[in-house]
């Protein structure tokens, strides 16, 4: 059984690394939730809480789905999120620290079950299932739930394990080895580092994917070990989710799970990392104690669903059992897209659109648009509608209302939606025609990258997006 006694740094270090989540999760919202879903955006959060039933998505907003209230709400969780990070929550007893950690769940929980497509990732229902947890850490001088530990641990294997039989079962370049020759190129949002990584020796792509099943199918087994097994399972398990980390921009997936991998370790390796830190005189809390042996009861049942999915054949990825998002499967990658679709957005002023209009495009912060762009740096921060872009190009538009909504808004020049953009072409002046184009993205080869200096090459597949203005009945009716 573990002991509380060794758990005191490990329960800093995690309640510091899930409020650090926690701020970068409100500082996103605070930016980009009123452009993408406020009164006026492009999945409005009114109509959805008319439609859908508090039961089913259960949220604040339900009761004051206003513009104002989803700010207010964005600023409260980055306050509460700054008083977990220094410390100020878990030094004030354990009153003041669960009532902190429940109000940045209640608060988070309301953003993403109003929040769509939008808040549709996996990483979100892990930011909630472990920020839940999180509410029964207990303060400074409670000593550690060790039963929560487990509890932590379970959480990081479903996680990784889960990732792991979704790739055995899915996409045959998982066995075959063959995952990495496409995965760094056409990966959702691309980083600085990724053009190497996809240059690099055959070997190492070929040993990264083996890696990958090792560290995703055998380390999880060690986080229930004693130590120093588990320790060895956590630090591997950081490892992997830094090397990612390196090969691309995936939101705060990895930084999240490199600090739900804390709880495999323990103090006699922290105390290393944290020379001069000592355990203060703790307490046991019989309440609780209690809170916690009742959380325990309420996860083995809500396991049961997670469990049967890992055992099934038909696996799935990343689903949630019970609308508060507690006791989820997750899993990533299952398959590995070949090509690289990106659809580029493209406006004129010009009154009439003919074989010589000049078309501009419009630049997103993350996604890849100019070839000559190096791939930016984005993550553990989240570029929600770069990542919409990416899914957008896999089918129709048809199959993406918000892409419409996107059209629509860019051709009112409308201020919000422009700031979730890199640049504005037509500088606060909206264009009179706009159409989407859609390009097949490659790396250039080194040899190109040395002539050209771009880090991409592209062919034009076909049109996305029909030209249309705000005075196109048929656009008209599409935006109703």
């Amino acid at each position: 059984m573990l002991d509380a006694r060794n758990f005191w740094l490990t329960r800093l270090a995690l309640q510091r690394g899930l409020g650090l989540a926690y701020l970068i999760a409100f500082l996103v919202a605070l930016q980009q939730f009123r452009p993408l879903l406020g009164e006026k955006g492009l999945l409005p959060v009114p109509d959805f809480v008319r439609q859908v039933p508090f039961r089913a998505s259960p949220s604040l907003f339900y009761f004051y789905p206003k513009d104002i209230a989803f700010q207010a709400a964005a600023w409260l969780g980055i306050l509460l999120s700054l008083s977990t990070v220094t410390g100020l929550s878990e030094n004030l007893g354990n009153t003041c620290s669960i009532a902190v950690w429940t109000g940045l769940w209640v608060l988070y929980i309301s953003f993403v079950n109003v929040g769509q497509v939008f808040y549709g990732f996996g990483w979100e229902s892990i930011l909630l299932e472990a920020g839940f947890y999180a509410i029964f850490l207990g303060s400074r001088k409670t000593a550690p739930p060790t039963l929560l530990i487990w509890i932590f641990r379970w959480l990081l294997f479903r996680i990784m394990f889960g990732a792991g039989l979704i790739k055995l079962r899915g996409d045959p370049c998982w066995r075959n080895l063959s995952c990495l020759d496409y995965h760094y190129e056409t990966q959702p949002m691309p980083n600085p580092l990724s053009w190497y990584f996809h240059w690099g020796p055959e070997w190492t792509k070929q040993a990264g994917v083996l890696i990958n099943h090792f560290t995703e199918l055998v380390v999880p087994l060690g986080y229930f070990a004693p130590s120093p097994v588990s320790t060895a399972a956590g630090l591997l398990t950081i490892l992997f989710q830094t090397l990612i980390m390196a090969s691309g921009n995936l939101s705060w997936l990895n930084f999240l799970t490199i600090i739900l991998a804390i709880p495999a370790l323990d103090d006699r390796l922290l105390t290393i990392l944290w020379r001069g830190m000592s355990s203060p005189d703790t307490s046991s809390s019989k309440i609780l104690h209690g809170a916690v042996m009742a959380l325990a009861l309420l996860v083995a049942i809500l396991s049961i669903n997670p469990i049967l999915n890992m055992l099934s054949p038909e696996q799935v990825m990343n689903t949630n059992y019970n609308p508060l998002h507690l006791v989820g499967t997750y899993g990533a990658f299952g398959g590995i897209t070949r090509v690289r679709d990106e659809i580029i957005i493209e406006g004129t002023t010009d009154s009439v659109v003919t074989s010589k209009t000049l078309w501009r495009a419009y630049e997103f912060k993350g996604k890849p648009g100019d070839p000559a762009r190096s791939p930016p740096q984005i993550a553990p921060y989240h570029l929600r509608i770069d990542w919409m872009m990416w899914f957008a190009a896999m089918s129709g538009y048809e199959q993406h209302p918000w892409f419409v909504h996107l059209i629509a808004k860019l051709l009112l020049g409308d201020r919000d939606t422009l700031s979730l953009l890199k640049s504005d072409p037509f500088g606060g002046q909206p264009p009179h025609y706009i159409r989407a184009e859609l390009y097949e993205y490659h790396f250039t080869t080194p040899k190109e990258h040395r002539e050209t200096g771009r880090w991409w090459t592209r062919e034009w597949v076909g049109h996305y997006f029909p030209t249309v203005s705000l005075d196109n009945p048929s656009f008209q009716q599409a935006l109703d």
